[in-house]
């Protein structure tokens, strides 16, 4: 018998024997909608789990209780709207208990939170009700705190009560301002009611577009409760065992039965939606990543980082998305192919959009690999770009050679290595990963040979994954450009390259930092019990397992891959990364590989210095410097007026941003090439690219890369 097959059959026995032994649970508490008995056994199987399996082999003790506690906390009441003092301070009695709770299979937190929650939604309803049921003084100069982190849990309900009031105005303020525009936008166009007679439209009085605006913000709310008050004890257990699960590190997470099912169809790729990937972030519903391809690239607003406040079926009533669960989020946002679901969303930089999809499953063609050849007009030279989107490899194919991203990059440096290119671009911003196989495989496309990343796995092993085709496919001067939000896959391939002195990173100061593996246990399948059979579905448990290192010995977790050159970022100041995530694995080292830098070390120096004088000049790139300073301004002072002509100023300026964006000051992944309600633009990304300031500044690098090279090869004469 195997060690892992022992381990796996005492892990079992154990089970067992908790399941048999432990005592009756909840002799003295009320009965309740989920099975005590089931979430004993659920509690202690994913306990294990997590303890046994996970990369850092943290223990359940007083330290992972508080952990755990802070982010169920989070989960139950982020914005600090419906818990007073007392009921946190009641519930705080289980900061430190979590693990007692497991171990002695007698779970209460979840159920007491339930019971307080239930008590406090009804009294929470009716005071926004009384609050809604009368105009607000628009005129009136005061103030609201944005940032859920500054503030705290409220006394009373008096207390609680204004930060209400201030909400609902500000909500109510916002509300109307959407009609006014949309009022606005039919009066321009000459739009006519539906009525048969065909009468021209009448527009509305501010004083009635803001009565509308309170009543559409109390029909949103009734929602907001109605779906509050259906979730049921077994609910908050499930996010119970979530917060255990990501007080591991935030990947790591509990999937529901039904959330399980969700995955199980994503994965097999039948799902139709928006091509989004999200998850819960302090209470909101957050955008992880944008799958290329999708709805929601091609539509090209939506981004990474991004909030889903809200969320609506066509042209029907927005619903609050405020402290909804994933799983519902999801079900909202997913729909029919060729359906419109318009998203209420939050950008990282405090403005807000109205994002229109039309729901379709992904596109295949649009993930591919793309180039194109850029004429540089400073010295007249040809250099290659190479897009590649994510790394991908179609797993399902039943092809002996299944298409993939290395072999579709190798296909455009071949097209462009007939096109005689002096140097080439490697894009992989906004690239969130993918194959690992392909990551290693595309790296070699770069370097004669030798190892690309090393694993580590939670049970000490280490394994070296290496390019052993001494064939380089492009062997020139090349720019790797990355952002924030190049993650995973693409920080090996960058890693790797910058540390085999092959190429210049640019970009962002940093990219994302996920370097970490996680694997999927099937709960079900992995407590084959016949006694267990009553207590499934059990769900799954999604727990990180492995973790990258760079050939140098470093990780590319938390601290992601540092950029040689830094360009200007709109988005510096947001806190988007691995580093800003609660409970994230940490950077450490491990012993380096036994590899051969190619070449002499890059001059970094020289071409920093030539980067900067550039950048001062260019006005683009200075447009962009004063954009994040704003962005910057905006994010730190978290309060915000009540004044309504103070609100619409702020739309204002957003939007003048917004335009400057359109003027291709990001890179053409962030906005796409947007297109209006049911008309489909062909897209021209070669021309967004060639106006793109990045891929210029890039262009630029790589000419004075180019002559440095040269001057470095010169022979040096003699007197």
């Amino acid at each position: 018998m195997s060690n892992s097959s022992a381990i796996y059959i005492r892990f079992l026995t154990a089970i067992l024997l908790f399941f048999c032994c432990a005592s009756p649970l909840y002799a003295t508490l009320p009965e309740h909608s989920f099975n005590p008995q089931r979430a004993k056994i659920l509690g202690y199987i994913v306990s294990q789990h997590l303890m046994h399996s996970h990369y850092s082999h943290k223990s359940l003790d007083d330290k992972l209780s508080e952990a755990a506690f802070e982010l169920y906390i989070k989960q139950l009441d982020s914005q600090k709207r419906f818990l007073l003092q007392k009921d946190v301070k009641l519930l705080s009695a289980y900061e430190h208990y979590i693990d007692d709770e497991i171990g002695r299979g007698q779970i209460h937190l979840p159920v007491y939170s339930h019971e307080i929650m239930t008590q406090r939604i009804p009294v929470v309803k009716k005071m926004i009700m009384e609050i809604l049921a009368h105009p607000f003084d628009m005129q009136r100069k005061e103030e609201m705190e944005t940032d859920a982190k500054k503030l705290d849990f409220c006394k009373d309900d008096n207390q609680l009560r204004e930060r209400w009031r201030k909400t609902l105005k500000y909500q109510v303020a916002d509300r109307f301002l959407d009609l006014k525009d949309e009022q606005n936008e039919k009066l321009k166009n000459g739009a006519k009611t539906k009525e048969a007679d065909s009468k021209p439209f009448k527009a509305k009085t501010d004083a009635e577009l803001l009565e509308q605006a309170r009543k559409k913000t109390a029909e949103r709310y009734t929602h907001l409760f109605s779906r509050m008050l259906q979730e049921s004890t077994e609910d908050h257990f499930e996010r119970y065992l979530n917060a255990i699960a990501r007080a591991h590190d935030p990947h790591t997470m509990y999937l529901p039965p039904a959330m399980k099912e969700d995955f199980d169809i994503h994965m097999r790729g039948s799902l139709e939606g928006i091509g989004a990937l999200l998850r819960e972030d302090g209470g909101y519903i957050k955008v992880v990543s944008i799958i290329p391809g999708g709805a929601a690239e091609q539509e090209g607003e939506l981004e990474s980082e991004d909030t889903i406040l809200k969320v609506a079926e066509g042209d029907g009533e927005p619903v609050d998305l405020i402290d909804a669960r994933i799983r519902d989020a999801v079900a909202l946002i997913r729909g029919p192919k060729g359906t419109e679901v318009r998203l209420y969303v939050k950008k990282p930089d405090g403005s807000h959009k109205v994002i229109s999809i039309i729901r379709e499953v992904i596109q295949i063609k649009e993930t591919f690999v793309k180039s194109t050849v850029l004429e540089n007009k400073q010295d007249g030279k040809r250099y290659g770009y190479v897009r590649i989107p994510s790394f991908y490899r179609d797993f399902k194919s039943s092809a002996s050679h299944p298409r993939n991203v290395t072999d579709d990059t190798r296909a455009e440096l071949r097209k462009l290595a007939a096109q005689n290119i002096s140097g080439l671009i490697l894009d992989l911003r906004g690239n969130g990963g993918g194959s690992l196989l392909d990551a290693v495989d595309t790296t070699g496309l770069f370097i004669k040979q030798g190892p690309v990343v090393q694993v580590s796995d939670s049970g000490g092993g280490k394994e070296v994954l290496d390019d052993r085709d001494p064939h380089m496919q492009y062997a020139g001067p090349l720019v790797v450009l990355v952002d924030k939000f190049s993650a995973s896959a693409s920080e090996i391939l960058a890693g790797a390259l910058q540390d085999y002195h092959r190429a210049v990173i640019v970009g962002s100061k940093h990219t994302h930092g996920k370097g970490t593996v996680q694997a999927v246990i099937d709960l079900d399948s992995k407590t084959p019990m016949p006694s267990l059979e009553k207590f499934k579905p059990m769900g799954a448990l999604k727990i990180t397992v492995q973790k990258f290192y760079r050939v140098s010995g470093a990780s590319t977790q938390y601290r992601g891959i540092l950029a040689d050159i830094i360009l200007p970022d709109r988005f510096e100041a947001i806190k988007s990364g691995e580093k800003y995530l609660d409970y994230s694995m940490p950077w450490d080292t491990i012993s380096k590989c036994d590899y051969t830098p190619q070449g002499s070390p890059l001059p970094l120096d020289k071409l920093r210095k030539n980067s900067a004088e550039r950048i001062r000049n260019s006005k683009k790139m200075q447009q962009i410097v004063k954009m994040a300073q704003k962005t910057r301004a905006r994010i730190e002072h978290t309060k915000r007026s009540l004044l309504l002509k103070d609100i619409s100023a702020e739309r204002k300026e957003l939007l003048a941003e917004d335009k400057l964006d359109e003027d291709s000051t990001l890179p053409p992944h962030a906005n796409g090439d947007k297109k209006k309600k049911g008309v489909k633009k062909k897209k021209d990304w070669r021309k967004r690219v060639k106006k793109d300031p990045y891929v210029i500044e890039a262009m630029a690098i790589l000419h004075d890369l180019h002559k440095l090279q040269q001057s470095a090869a010169a022979p040096t004469q003699g007197n």
